[in-house]
């Protein structure tokens, strides 16, 4: 079992900045990838950024040039540096995790999700 606790959503004026922050903690072998997603009401999930293990990273066209993922791998915690926030990025942001557990059984975690809205 593994579990994804995340912190730092909240209210934040547009053009203001926030920083989330997920913690993978259980029975873990390896984290291949870790990943943030969001979700606004009435629309489906789709992923903001994602980091593999060796640094890779994937963003969204959307919040390029203004969101910054990163990831300690010793912490198994990955974070989302988001700047320059529009009210459109207003949404639950999930954390995601892709690995094997100490059986090396593959795993794919949500956490619970952090609400982030910015106002105009």
């Amino acid at each position: 079992q593994v579990q994804l606790v995340e912190s730092g959503g909240g209210l934040v004026q547009a053009g203001g900045s926030l920083r989330l922050s997920c913690a993978a903690s259980g029975s873990i072998f390896s984290i291949n990838a870790m990943g943030w997603y969001r979700q606004a009401p009435g629309k489906q999930r789709e992923l903001v950024a994602a980091i593999t293990s060796g640094g890779s990273t994937n963003y969204a066209d959307s919040v390029k040039g203004r969101f910054t993922i990163s990831r300690d791998n010793a912490k198994n915690t990955v974070y989302l540096q988001m700047n320059s926030l529009k009210p459109e990025d207003t949404a639950v942001y999930y954390c995601n995790a892709r690995g094997y557990g100490l059986g090396y059984n593959p795993f794919d975690y949500w956490g619970q999700g952090t609400q982030v809205t910015v106002s105009s």
